[in-house]
């Protein structure tokens, strides 16, 4: 059965003066699906993720999350996804639960509806037992977990990430890792994901797409890239950082 596609972007540009962001960027990313974005840094990987987000608006072309434009329905598109930064803020002095209901309150959601959501949600992200403490005094794996709760408490559609596991010890990127698979396979919420971590993006994601010098060069599945530009077939051994460098190197 064919997924629905929730993010649609069609010959999409973004130009600051003579400085060109983002090149015709083409792509479509499936209910449910893991997408890695990757590149270097200056790529237009950050632009994109804003225009995505409804943070800045296009040049040229179109972008569509779950059917709206972030630009034209910013708060539409806010209803259904959800946004992981590098560095999540939160109140230090303030718990778990007091951190997840404000953030309730914010999207207007009723304290009779947040207050059983919050506790399954600090169930889910291992944060239960921890809940009642200053987040001041969470570790780096604690504080992302804790943002992933954050980003679920509206129960959007689409999450997007960026560098969800930069900075964490490696039981925290398995937590992180597991927890982001989990979302994708169970609640069939859509990841798009920005990292520099290759050898964790192959781990996770179901297709990747490489950009260079503001263009998309690739997108596909893993094997599919490995296929189309190392010329490997099935049952042969690669890395995803062979894949990237060989079409970085063609960049």
């Amino acid at each position: 059965m064919e997924r629905e596609t929730v993010i649609k972007i069609e010959q999409l540009s973004k130009r600051y003066g003579a400085q060109t962001a983002v090149d015709n960027l083409n792509l479509e990313v499936a209910e449910g699906e893991i997408f890695g974005f990757l590149g270097p840094n200056g790529a237009g990987k950050t632009t994109t993720m804003l225009m995505l987000l409804g943070l800045t608006e296009p040049t040229a072309g179109s972008v569509r999350v779950c059917g709206f434009d972030p630009a034209r329905d910013p708060l539409r598109v806010k209803e259904v996804i959800g946004y992981l930064p590098e560095n999540v803020g939160f109140y230090e002095d303030m718990d778990a639960h007091q951190n997840l209901r404000f953030i309730a309150r914010l999207n207007r959601i009723p304290d009779s509806v947040s207050g059983p959501r919050i506790d399954r949600l600090l169930a889910d992200v291992d944060l239960l037992k921890e809940a009642d403490k200053p987040v001041g005094s969470y570790s780096k794996g604690m504080r992302q977990r804790l943002g992933i709760a954050e980003v679920l408490i509206k129960e959007p559609k689409v999450i997007f990430l960026d560098e969800p596991t930069i900075g964490l010890d490696p039981d925290g990127t398995n937590r992180m890792l597991d927890l982001i698979r989990n979302l994708s396979r169970e609640r069939k919420i859509t990841i798009f994901f920005s990292s520099h971590l290759l050898d964790q993006v192959q781990r996770i994601s179901d297709r990747i797409g490489i950009m260079i010098k503001g263009k998309l060069v690739a997108a596909g599945s893993i094997e599919e890239l490995a296929k189309r530009g190392l010329g490997v077939e099935a049952g042969e051994s690669y890395t995803l950082e062979e894949i990237y460098m060989k079409y970085f190197k063609e960049a």
